[in-house]
């Protein structure tokens, strides 16, 4: 399920390259359903809750899975949206310290980069940038000195996923740009295919 927000700074959902989320799903064999949402504080809930709906009718899931780390904001909406349609809702990466996670996404061969920077001292040199232990070194340093998130969990950095052990196939990026002013930016992803 991709929720497109309207707007870039959603409390809820993560925007850069989010259109691309059809490719994941493909690659990964499963369905995919996609709407857009105003990306209005707590109305965005209504379209996560229509979305989850569609998705139980049309697929008959049982549960949601959530990447939700530390928001307790997310954590909470997601949990108690799938309780009030009694489905389970699971989130595997709770809490868990976002050194940790990233020495896990390492290890299981998850392959990603990064699509959006939103604080000092991320300059224009970090979008499209592969997630590799050069760079989790990086980003751990940058933890100390500047209090970052490594994992990007205050929103620092955001990532895409372009090849998993769950793939069938990887997601290469043909086309794309970067927009970059005052320590935000992110990276416009024009054209990608399945290889």
């Amino acid at each position: 399920m991709t929720l497109k927000s309207q707007k870039e700074d959603s409390w809820m959902f993560h925007t850069p390259a989010i259109e691309w989320t059809r490719l994941q799903a493909e690659a990964m064999n499963i369905n995919h359903l996609s709407m857009k949402t105003s990306g209005i504080k707590e109305e965005e809930l209504i379209d996560l809750r229509s979305l989850i709906k569609s998705a139980i009718s049309k697929h008959s899931i049982e549960g949601v899975v959530t990447g939700a780390l530390a928001s307790v904001y997310q954590a909470t909406r997601i949990q108690k949206i799938c309780n009030d349609l009694d489905i389970w809702c699971f989130n595997p990466l709770w809490q868990m310290p976002q050194e940790n996670l990233l020495e896990e996404l390492l290890s299981n061969n998850i392959q990603s980069i990064i699509t959006g920077v939103a604080a000092e001292p991320f300059d224009e040199t970090w979008l499209g940038r592969l997630i590799n232990k050069d760079c989790v070194d990086d980003l751990l340093s940058l933890k100390s000195e500047y209090r970052i998130n490594p994992a990007g969990e205050g929103g620092e950095i955001e990532t895409f996923v372009f090849n998993a052990p769950l793939f069938s196939k990887s997601i290469s990026v043909i086309k794309s740009k970067k927009h970059y002013s005052n320590f935000s930016g992110h990276l416009e992803i024009d054209e990608a295919v399945l290889e």
